[in-house]
C-alpha cells in the first residue's frame, strides 16, 4: 500500500510475511520502487494531553462505533458505518449507504454479532442515531451498555478515531466511487487486509488477526 510509509511496510514483510530481511535492505527496495512519500510538515498545536483510554482485557468487551462522510464521483453524498473492537483494534464492519438511521446501525451491529458475539459495552458519541431511543431499547433488551462520550470530546472515542483516520487516508482517499455497492465492496476488501496483513503498531506491530 503506498501510503503506508516505510515504517508500516518494514512491519508488514517482517512480521506478516516473515522476511528476515534487515532495515537496510528494506529501505534500498523501498526508495527504488519510489515509495518513500514526501510529507508536508504541519504546524503543531499544543494541546493538554487527554487521559488515557483503558484496555480491555478481552475481546468483546468493548466495541466503538463512529460514522464517517463522503461523496460519490456524481456529488452525491454516503455515510459509513464504522465498529472496531477496542481489545486488539480489528475491523468488525464499514458499512456504507446513503443514510444511516437507528435501524440501520442495529442491523449492522446484529450482523456482526451473529459471528462475532455480543460486546458487554458500545462506547460511542452523542449523535443523533446513537441517542434515539430506539438504539437504547435495542441495547437495554440485549443487556448491552451504552458507553457514551462527552459531547466535544472525541478523544474518549480515540480507538475508533484512529481507526477512521486510517480508513481515510487509506482508502476513501483512494478511489472514486460510482455507487454505494462498489464503495462497500471495496471497503469490505479493505477491511480484510487492515484485520490480516496491516501491522497495527498499538497492538505489538502485527495486524489484528
Amino acid at each position: 500500500n503506498k501510503r503506508w510509509g516505510f515504517g508500516l511496510c518494514f512491519d508488514h514483510l517482517r512480521n506478516v510475511k516473515k522476511f528476515s530481511w534487515n532495515h537496510k535492505r528494506v529501505y534500498r527496495l523501498y526508495r527504488e520502487l519510489e515509495l518513500n512519500l514526501r510529507i508536508k510538515p504541519r504546524r503543531r498545536i499544543k494541546r493538554d494531553k487527554p487521559d488515557a483510554l483503558s484496555v480491555p482485557t478481552g475481546m468483546n468487551q468493548v466495541w466503538s462505533m463512529d460514522f464517517m462522510s463522503d461523496a460519490l464521483d456524481n456529488g452525491r453524498k454516503f455515510r459509513t458505518f464504522n465498529v472496531i473492537d477496542d481489545y486488539n483494534r480489528e475491523g468488525l464492519c464499514i458499512d456504507v449507504d446513503f443514510s444511516m438511521p437507528s435501524q440501520r446501525v442495529i442491523r449492522s451491529l446484529e450482523q456482526v454479532m451473529e459471528w462475532r458475539g455480543k460486546p458487554a459495552a458500545i462506547r460511542c458519541d452523542n449523535g443523533p442515531e446513537n441517542i434515539s431511543q430506539v438504539l437504547i431499547d435495542w441495547a437495554n433488551n440485549q443487556k448491552i451498555t451504552l458507553m457514551y462520550i462527552q459531547p466535544g470530546k472525541p478523544t474518549q472515542n480515540a480507538y475508533v478515531e484512529r481507526f477512521n483516520r486510517t480508513v481515510r487516508h487509506e482508502w476513501l482517499e483512494l478511489h472514486l466511487f460510482e455507487s454505494v455497492e462498489q464503495a462497500q465492496l471495496l471497503a469490505t476488501q479493505w477491511l480484510w487486509t487492515y484485520n490480516n496483513e496491516r501491522p497495527n503498531s498499538a497492538i505489538g506491530r502485527v495486524p489484528p488477526r
